[in-house]
């Protein structure tokens, strides 16, 4: 009995020792089958997506390139993951072919067919459009990796998606939005991921800040886009704006308006120049129809410089034959009249153009006109079929120029 008494503490301390052991190893058994079941549901929930384009597009110039012809199939597959305690992330690859054939254009960038076709900015291209990696939780974002980054209308920041490479950005983005009114963004972006593969990337060093406020009339957006690529010498493209944009109904009308301004300074180790942003649109939506006029001045610095906007959707600014891609050192005022409605169960759009210079001179003034017109149906819920057409007219600026695009496309 004595000995059993001495004993027994250390058969008690043993045992618990060894039931301890093995609910320890329960738990974390349980604990890693837990997670296990947790990463397996979020991966397993996640979603497949994709994006297919067939696209022709015809180029014409009153010049001495031949007329271009391009067919092209382009093709986006990826995958979210579902969430994980807020973390999510997200892989998105892209390829572009020519079909049929039909490949006689020009990709200045890629050395395709230099100097022979009038452009068409599509190259042939496999490559990661988006990699990231997301946290969400409370109002707040985060999402480090390429990724699309678009603000506003795309006018100073945009994924250029009309061209079969979208653009996208290597970039640390993180978004504030307490509730459905106040959004606040930062994003920093390390490479811009152009529309030509990957043979006109940027290094980049830049800094965009967007903040809006969402009121009973409009939005209100202040931002700062502070944008400089990464080479030896200094190069930095400041831009400071506010922007204001809303509708409102009256008795079956709705009024469409806006304005935005913004001032730029773009300085180099030998230059140092200043130039302004002016938009104003005014509209209404009556019978069906969509009526707009909008002025807008990308300004010169004395016929010098003129107001660049390098990350946006430039496309979808200052007509479709694209002819300024690139603000004239003697700026640009486009006075337009867009048309919008519906007819044969699609929509249907037309805009003109007018472009003057905001420095004009003796020798260059009127840059010309534009006409645009567009047709996009649906059919079977997921397809997509349209027409879109711009012809440009030359009063001294670049070249007489017609452009015809015509496409099918479907995303699930």
């Amino acid at each position: 009995m004595t000995f059993y008494k001495q004993r027994k503490p250390h058969h008690f301390l043993a045992v618990s020792c060894l039931a301890f052991a093995i609910a320890s190893t329960c738990t974390t058994s349980f604990t890693a089958q837990a997670q296990n079941n947790a990463v397996y549901d979020a991966l397993s929930s996640g979603s497949v997506f994709a994006d297919f384009r067939l696209r022709y597009e015809g180029v014409s110039q009153d010049n001495i390139l031949e007329d271009a012809n391009a067919l092209t199939f382009r093709t986006r597959l990826g995958y979210t993951s579902g969430d994980l305690d807020g973390w999510s992330f997200t892989v998105e690859m892209e390829d572009n072919r020519i079909a049929l054939g039909v490949g006689d254009y020009t990709v200045g960038p890629s050395g395709f067919n230099p100097g022979i076709y009038s452009v068409i900015a599509d190259p042939e291209f496999t490559e990661l459009d988006q990699g990231f990696v997301q946290y969400k939780k409370d109002g707040f974002t985060a999402k480090i990796g390429r990724q699309v980054i678009a603000f506003d209308t795309h006018r100073f920041v945009g994924h250029v998606g009309w061209r079969q490479d979208r653009q996208t950005f290597d970039a640390a983005s993180f978004i504030y939005a307490p509730n459905k009114d106040v959004k606040v963004q930062y994003s920093y972006l390390d490479q811009r991921n152009r529309i030509f593969g990957e043979d006109a990337d940027i290094d980049a060093k830049d800094h965009l800040l967007n903040a809006s406020y969402q009121t009973e009339l409009g939005k209100l957006v202040g931002y700062a886009y502070l944008l400089e690529t990464d080479i030896e010498t200094s190069n930095a493209l400041d831009t400071y704006g506010l922007s204001f944009n809303g509708s409102q109904d009256f008795d079956g009308i709705k009024l469409i308006y806006g304005i935005e301004y913004a001032k730029q300074s773009s300085k180099t180790d030998l230059v140092d120049f200043d130039a302004d942003y002016l938009f104003t649109e005014f509209g209404a939506t009556f019978s069906g129809v969509t009526a707009k006029v909008g002025y807008e001045v990308l300004g010169s610095d004395d016929g010098n410089y003129g107001f660049s906007t390098p990350l946006a959707t430039l496309h979808k600014f200052n007509g479709w034959s694209d002819q300024f891609l690139s603000t004239p050192i003697l700026g640009l005022i486009d006075t337009s009249v867009t048309l919008t409605g519906s007819a044969f169960g699609g929509k249907w759009l037309a805009v003109y153009h007018d472009f003057q210079a905001d420095d004009g001179n003796d020798v260059l003034d009127d840059y010309g006109t534009e006409i645009n017109l567009q047709y996009v149906t649906k059919f079977a819920e997921n397809y997509e079929v349209a027409v879109k057409y711009a012809d440009y007219s030359s009063d001294g600026f670049n070249t007489d120029t017609e452009k015809l695009w015509v496409w099918v496309s479907t995303k699930f």
